[in-house]
């Protein structure tokens, strides 16, 4: 692939004089979808150039028209294309492997985003975020909960402490009374201190990745100033001059979710000295800083949760203010405080020995009942704000988000109780030696099977449904193909490609049914564990032959179920590091769930749409002030949500120069449904209303895209009828082989792409005059015929 030099006219402010005779320039800037690919294959040309940009995300042309405006003329009224590709900003080098790790704090931050549409409010909608952040905020804790788990509890207490399990492994041999013959790191308090550096590791290298993601990915400032559109003029807070630069809030929920890992280790490792001291005869100085330090965990704690509470993002302006004490000093406050705590459980006492386990039942039954209870409180809020504005077409009827919620809650305590029995099983098991991992962990391992019945259930019912919907389709496919010869096999898998991607529709149902089994499961296994303190089947002694044969079996498949998925999921890990392809395959999932900005937990996966929409916007900006050429802003599928998101931040002025082609589209089908503050009816018709022109493209074969549905006669303005797929049914003379079933990909091969492109472009009046000198993005007038609308 060749670079080529920037050439002004393609996007630089300071070339006024280059402008005159360039009114009839024509650019089609293309954004990719899910999955990602080449500027090759995106321009149909094996020699492209790299007009701006860098490794991470850039902007390509054909070798041939690298300096396309400087020769005007010579494509007629044909648009240079350009392609914009972003795919490396989440599917790159090997360490996007890592950000498995944090997939349950990327749902949560989902939910903050799936706030219904209301009307007015304020206050309600500032609580709905609140409770969104303290969701996330408990995430962290039970992460670094279960990292102390397998560190403290299992390794250095349980394992260290027992003969068996010590000599068994070697390595902790030194930790061990007996092995090590009362060596120095053999009192509890040592080992306890010794192990808190692991997850004090851990939440260290959470800051690193949550720091070094915001400098490289979300650093980038839009170009609109402290000045430019609004809510007011664009329908929708993604018109905000601050909304692509959460810069502010990421950094004081970064500082107080780092203060919270330290003050949960610190907490985990303190309070267990602090026990031993208070029993009778323990040293009083002790005694006296254990109170100490448990009154100032007490209050860190409240400091932190003040710190998250206090506000939320900044979007109306571009907020380059840090809260730089704050930012500072609650971590380095709660790193001295663990410091302390390390050094004060180190400290000696002959007489304290290891036994049984840490009190790790009522750590963990703590945080599942808090997000238990945040959540059913954040339903509430949800439902109060979805009652002030009801849109049908909203899923879940507005409880999405704490649905989702929900689901990263379940998430989080699956991987922290799969790694926790998976490596107690590794240390000895749950014999002689272990005790194992708390009770509660083993209760919520044994509702995995009964879910995952719930799960086959929805499972059946989905594959009740395709097969209704085929039946259906099959007449419809036969009357969208009416004259051609009859092909039964044929026309029942065009019929059964349509049925399937028309599942897409139903994920409301099953998540929401999911999410409602998942809560009461989960309040059953809080119950069990503490009513009975014993695993299920313990606790299932005494009872009928049918009740302890269940409770054995849930135990003891759920314990094999978590420990495969914990072997899949690292088995995943390690391929997506070394193989670029399984690492593209586990892109398409950050493409789709890094979209929206950090604004619920600062250790989710970075949002590549903070790089992604600046960068389009920049480029449309800069293009059309150096050209006052056309342009039409080409999207597939999640290029099409960037590039809705780029026209929304543009001034108005060149918003009214830019038309808009998508296909392939989830604006409405996906993020009109499940984001409606954002992407809702409204908004989208804000959208239609103030590009040129929009048009929209989509099959009834795709299962991702789709109509854009807007209300009135704007429908028929942007949705053009739903394209067929195949192209033709049978063998044809331009077809003489079996077309293929194209479904989400390869819009571009249908001739009604180049069709709806010709037609925008003649919509984009030719002399359009120029823009005044001036700052890139302002113009001296409107387009001409901008105020009109029509079909396309």
């Amino acid at each position: 692939m060749e670079r080529a030099r920037e050439q002004i006219p393609t996007g630089a402010p300071d070339a006024p004089a280059q402008r005159s005779g360039r009114a009839g320039a024509a650019l089609e800037l293309l954004v990719h979808g899910v999955g990602g690919t080449t500027p090759q294959e995106m321009l149909d040309d094996p020699r492209t150039v790299r007009i701006t940009g860098d490794e991470t995300a850039a902007v390509y042309r054909r070798a041939a028209d690298a300096d396309a405006e400087r020769r005007p003329g010579e494509r007629g009224d044909e648009p240079v294309p350009e392609a914009y590709v972003w795919c490396n900003l989440t599917s790159g080098n090997g360490s996007r492997a890592l950000w498995l790790l944090l997939l349950p704090f990327m749902v949560v931050n989902l939910a903050h985003w799936m706030r219904p549409t209301t009307r007015g409010r304020p206050r309600t909608v500032r609580l709905y975020g609140l409770l969104v952040r303290l969701t996330g905020l408990s995430l962290t804790v039970l992460f670094v909960a279960g990292a102390c788990e397998v560190a403290l509890d299992l390794t250095a207490w349980q394992c260290a402490g027992a003969r068996a399990c010590a000599e068994s492994h070697s390595w902790l041999g030194f930790l061990s009374p007996d092995v090590s013959h009362d060596g120095w790191w053999s009192q509890p308090g040592r080992r306890l201190a010794l192990a808190g550096l692991v997850p004090t590791a851990l939440t260290g290298l959470l800051w690193y990745l949550s720091h070094r993601t915001w400098s490289a990915y979300e650093s980038q400032q839009p170009p609109t100033g402290d000045t430019g559109p609004d809510e007011e003029t664009t329908g929708t807070g993604l018109g905000r001059p601050g909304f692509w630069y959460g810069r502010r809030l990421v950094a004081r929920l970064r500082a107080a979710h780092t203060a919270v890992g330290f003050l949960t280790v610190a907490a985990a490792v303190g309070t267990s000295a602090a026990r031993y001291d208070r029993a009778p005869g323990g040293p009083a100085a002790l005694r006296t800083l254990g109170a100490l330090i448990e009154a100032a965990l007490v209050t860190g704690v409240l400091a932190v949760v003040w710190v998250v509470g206090r506000r939320g993002r900044s979007e109306h302006l571009i907020d380059r203010h840090l809260d730089r004490g704050t930012v500072r000093l609650l971590p380095l406050g709660s790193l001295a405080l663990l410091a302390l705590t390390l050094v004060y459980a180190g400290w000696s006492r002959p007489g304290w020995h290891s036994h049984e386990r840490l009190p790790g039942d009522m750590t963990f039954g703590a945080i599942a009942l808090v997000q238990g209870l945040i959540v059913v409180a954040l339903a509430v809020v949800a439902h109060v704000l979805y009652r002030t504005r009801p849109d049908r077409r909203t899923a879940m009827r507005g409880l999405a988000g704490p649905a989702v919620a929900m689901l990263a809650c379940a998430l989080g305590g699956v991987m922290s109780g799969g790694v926790a029995q998976r490596v107690a099983d590794w240390l000895g098991g749950t014999g002689e030696s272990l005790l194992g991992p708390p009770v509660l962990l083993i209760w919520q391992s044994s509702v995995i099977p009964p879910l995952l019945i719930v799960l086959l259930c929805l499972v059946a019912w989905l594959a009740l449904r395709t097969r209704m919907l085929r039946r259906r389709e099959t007449a419809v496919v036969e009357l969208d193909y009416a004259g051609e010869p009859e092909d039964l096999a044929r026309t029942r898998r065009i019929a059964t490609v349509r049925a399937m991607a028309s599942l897409t529709d139903r994920a409301p149902r099953v998540v929401g049914v999911t999410s409602a089994v998942t809560l009461f499961l989960g309040a059953g296994a809080l119950v069990g564990a503490l009513v009975t303190e014993e695993a299920p089947d313990d606790a299932a002694r005494g009872t009928y032959a049918f009740v302890r044969g269940c409770a054995e079996t849930a135990q003891a498949l759920g314990s094999w179920l978590i420990g495969l998925g914990f072997l899949l999921f690292v088995t995943w890990g390690r391929r997506a590091y070394k193989d670029a392809s399984a690492r593209r395959t586990i892109g398409i999932l950050w493409d789709v769930g890094t979209f929206w900005p950090r604004a619920a937990h600062p250790f989710a996966p970075p949002c590549y749409a903070e790089r992604a929409v600046p960068d389009l916007t920049w480029r449309m900006a800069t293009w059309t002030h150096a050209t006052g050429g056309r342009l039409v802003l080409s999207g597939h599928s999640q290029g099409s949500v960037l590039a809705a998101a780029a026209a929304w931040q543009l001034k108005p002025s060149v918003r009214k120069r830019v038309a808009l082609l998508t296909y392939g589209s989830p604006l409405e089908r996906l993020y009109g449904r499940w984001f409606p503050a954002h992407f809702g009816e409204a908004s989208l018709s804000s959208l239609h209303r103030e590009v040129d022109c929009w048009r929209n493209l989509y099959r009834a074969t795709d299962p991702i895209g789709g109509p854009v549905r807007l209300p009135g006669d704007c429908g028929p303005q942007v949705d053009r009828e739903a394209l067929k797929d195949p192209l033709a049914y049978g063998r044809t003379a331009l077809h003489p082989l079996p077309a293929p079933i194209l479904g989400h990909s390869d819009y571009q091969a249908d001739p009604a792409f180049a069709e709806e492109r010709a037609r925008l472009l003649a919509r984009l009046r030719p002399d359009v005059p120029g823009p005044r000198d001036g700052a890139p993005g302002e113009t001296g007038g409107e387009p001409q015929g901008s105020s009109g609308r029509s079909s396309g």
